[in-house]
């Protein structure tokens, strides 16, 4: 065990740690608080707050618990972009012991994701032309041009595609006009721009689809400014649910089914280097479940698992889809609104505190009443980093919770 290539680690059933190889514990000594590795659960709690509950229910005698979950681990105060990636799998031996082991997945998951990039790269140029539309977009990605299969795949006719920009192929809440140009200018800096997500036809139904932007620059010369850009359309309905369940795996929190720690910040890290590069307001909003361990010492866990996907539900009904709705720790929700400033941030936190104060979840041991406190901060033209803007949220959070909970409290942008 100790001279193994992989971590390994024994634990009991409560996670406390029975033994540990000097892999294991170079790789969870980031995640210690105190720098001791006595319980397994506790230490891997921010990144994975359910492994606990996951082991207590639906899981047999013996056999693998979660095999390849991948955990962000942070050193320091770098970035999320820094952090290492640990695949971690944790197999119950016994009724009482259960066996860990970790594995540093980092440079593998990046080198997949190149893969993943080139790929789709093929499948957009290889694809038989009944799969895709092109259109032609001006420098502010306007449409100017397109062939006659964006009628097809979309439902747009001619009348409705002219004078538009590129977010006519998509859901109303799904883009903003600083999105548009974030796509455009990605576009000239890595060659192309890839987005995968839900497209919206002309009678608003929805479809899975891709946009690929590729800038045009004519051999011998300078792009006009009425052909700067070609736009690949393709609808991969056919394709998404297998591709989906891989994405669900890496993105979604196993509970509720809103986005997990590690996108949330994933997201969030993107959307700040944007907002830096291109100027615009750029909001998180913190949620804590109020009095939630009472919830759970009364009722019982399964109550609290429910009171939980009742919160992200809610949430999820009530943001735009543009925005990163996710649960980053045990009650913790959080929420990234691209080009929000404080104060339309502030409106849509307390009118989801509102309309979830109002409905009780619906649990085995009857209806559950739920309030939530929410901390909001903000980075405007003033600049910052990701670091600096949880913290200001997490300490609006704070403030929330000291004067009295179920409320929304606001902290404006450094300056």
């Amino acid at each position: 065990m100790y001279l193994a290539p992989v971590g390994l680690v024994q634990v009991r059933s409560d996670g406390e740690i029975v033994m540990i190889n000097p892999t294991a514990a170079q790789l969870l000594m980031p995640l210690s608080r105190n720098g001791t590795l006595d319980n397994l659960f506790t230490a891997l709690r921010k990144v994975a707050p359910d492994l606990q509950d996951l082991l207590d229910t639906g899981t047999p005698a013996s056999g693998v618990v979660c095999d390849g979950l991948q955990l962000p681990v942070q050193v320091g105060l770098g970035t999320p972009s820094d952090a290492s990636l640990l695949s971690f799998s944790l197999i119950r031996i016994d009724a009482d012991h259960c066996m860990a082991l970790l594995q540093d997945v980092t440079a593998q998951v990046r080198r997949e994701h190149r893969l993943r990039q080139q790929e789709a790269w093929l499948g957009a140029i290889l694809s038989g032309v009944t799969d895709y539309a092109m259109v032609t977009l001006d420098l502010g990605g306007g449409i100017v041009e397109w062939n006659d299969s964006i009628q097809r795949i979309s439902g747009f006719g001619p009348e409705a595609v002219h004078g538009q920009t590129l977010a006519l192929f998509y859901p109303p809440d799904a883009i903003t006009p600083e999105r548009v140009t974030d796509h455009l200018r990605e576009a000239d800096q890595s060659g192309c721009s890839l987005d995968e997500g839900w497209r919206a036809r002309a009678d608003g139904t929805r479809y899975w689809g891709s946009v690929l932007i590729t800038p045009l620059r004519p051999a011998g010369g300078e792009r006009t400014a009425d052909a700067a850009y070609c736009l690949i359309l393709r609808d991969l309905s056919d394709h998404r649910d297998t591709a989906a369940q891989a994405r669900q795996a890496a993105v979604c929190d196993y509970l509720t089914g809103i986005h997990n720690r590690r996108a949330f910040f994933e997201a969030a890290e993107r959307e700040t280097l944007r907002a830096k590069q291109r100027p615009r307001p750029l909001s998180v909003v913190l949620f804590d479940a109020d009095h939630f361990k009472r919830i759970n010492d009364s009722l019982g866990h399964p109550a609290g698992d429910a009171v939980l996907c009742h919160i992200a539900s809610t949430l999820r009904a009530s943001f735009r889809e543009v925005d990163v709705v996710a649960r980053i720790g045990g009650e913790e929700f959080a929420v990234l609104l691209p080009s929000t400033d404080l104060q339309d941030a502030y409106t849509v936190a307390e009118r989801f505190c509102r309309k979830l104060a109002a409905s009780p979840a619906t649990t085995a041991a009857g209806e559950v009443l739920c309030t939530v406190s929410a901390g909001i901060a903000t980075m405007d033209d003033c600049g910052g980093d990701l670091s600096a803007l949880m913290q200001r949220a997490d300490q609006a959070l704070y403030a929330a919770k000291a004067a009295g909970r179920n409320r929304v409290c606001g902290l404006a942008p450094e300056h």
